[in-house]
């Protein structure tokens, strides 16, 4: 479904919802409603994959969707399990047919007239880049099971019914068999309900695995769960790495491992910082671009703290004392580092607002369903740069005196005992 202007409707979500209520009471039909993906993971947020032996297979699918029911807040719960049914299979007497004539092909392309046509042709139309099927078939009025059994196979001695060589057999329904590694699988998804966040269900599911007899037969986790995981797993090692690499470029510049880790704990509080505003806020903390906000977050409060460093060495070499130092160092330094902070969290306010800018129709705008991925991002930067700032003026300067006063007994205790 393709929805109109999102300033025009309802939220998706209460058009899902009313559609799965409308929908949902519709007997031999079970129907599932799923909202368009943003991202290359494709499916359901919730996804389990089941391999082992048939019986022990169906036997866990039933299990986990009773445990699914029971929990709440899922939707749309489905598996690929082969629905109860019949399939006819058509078995050919090739001796028979050869005595007429009449190939296993040119059998089979005559039923397929009677069921889903033989292709003739290709179509591009000049609004689109697919191309189209052109298919022939009978009409819809001849292609009935009866009209099946009463074919007629053209052959060198004429038309022959299709009964003289043919037999039509009822077997039960296959399905569609999926393999991953060389292992036969079953899987298991379901979707979210409005407010409901997929890693908390999850969890509740792999406490459930975890305790669950299964027999032989095992369930892993799939999904948006298992994406965010890798996704977090590659953030937690680039943002170690540019810690790993901005301390020693510091350490190196500043010649001391001290002052280096003053400027990596502003990074630190201020992870904190966005925390406890998403805990204020109520939201939940992306993974990705909540991520990358925090490896963005912690340049912008590394060059604060370097441009404060910097001016307080170029202080106590100039012979003053580190108190006076501190002080002539925030005085000289205020207006540079608020020119940046300000800047940076005022350009971030439209992103934080989700606002949007119509300039030729002259029109702002709240909520455009565009302009949500990137609310976590810039909240990140924003509030963790808001409270960084003041570590930076306050926190800084007052740890730096704390060192050098250390320092500086210890060199008069050494000369003392000297």
């Amino acid at each position: 479904m393709k929805f109109t202007d999102w300033q025009t409707r309802p939220a998706a979500e209460t058009i899902i919802a009313d559609l799965r209520q409308v929908l949902g009471d519709i007997p031999g039909v079970r129907v599932a409603i799923e909202a368009q993906s943003r991202g290359p993971s494709g499916g359901k947020p919730i996804a389990l994959e089941i391999t082992g032996p048939d019986a022990d297979r169906s036997r866990a699918i039933d299990m986990l969707v009773e445990e699914m029911t029971r929990i709440g807040g899922l939707t749309d719960i489905s598996d690929t399990r082969t629905l109860p049914g019949i399939d006819y299979e058509i078995r050919v007497d090739r001796n028979e047919a050869a005595r007429f004539g009449a190939s296993p092909d040119l059998i089979g392309q005559v039923v397929r007239l009677m069921t889903s046509g033989v292709k003739v042709t290709d179509f591009r139309p000049g609004d689109s880049t697919d191309s189209i099927d052109i298919r022939m078939r009978f009409p819809e009025s001849h292609r009935s099971f009866d009209d099946v059994r009463n074919l007629r196979i053209p052959t060198g001695t004429g038309m022959v019914p299709i009964g003289t060589f043919v037999e039509m057999a009822p077997v039960a329904r296959s399905g569609k068999v999926l393999r991953i590694d060389g292992q036969t699988v079953d899987q298991l998804e379901a979707g979210v309900g409005p407010g409901v966040l997929p890693s908390e269900k999850t969890k509740q599911l792999e406490a459930f695995i975890a305790s669950a007899d299964f027999g032989e037969a095992k369930v892993s986790t799939k999904g948006e769960t298992a994406d965010q995981a890798e996704a977090m797993q590659f953030l937690v090692i680039a943002f170690v790495a540019a810690i790993v690499l901005t301390l020693m470029i510091q350490v190196m510049q500043f010649n001391s491992i001290m002052q280096a880790l003053v400027v990596l704990s502003a990074i630190i509080f201020s992870i904190g910082a966005v925390l406890i505003g998403l805990m204020v806020t109520g939201k939940a903390f992306g993974v990705v671009m909540g991520g990358i906000g925090i490896i963005a977050l912690a340049g912008i409060v590394v060059n604060n703290n370097i441009v404060l460093i910097d001016a307080y060495n170029e202080k106590c070499r100039e012979g003053w004392l580190p108190l006076s130092a501190a002080l002539m160092t925030c005085t000289d330094r205020l207006r540079p580092v608020l020119l940046t902070s300000v800047t940076t969290v005022l350009g971030l306010v439209p992103m934080t607002l989700a606002m949007s800018i119509n300039i030729p129709g002259r029109e702002i705008t709240f909520g455009a369903p565009s302009t949500l991925w990137w609310v976590d991002l810039s909240m990140s930067i924003a509030g963790g740069l808001t409270f960084a700032t003041l570590l930076t003026l306050l926190v800084t300067p007052a740890t730096l005196v704390l060192l050098d006063r250390k320092d500086r007994l210890t060199e008069l205790r050494c000369a003392s005992a000297g």
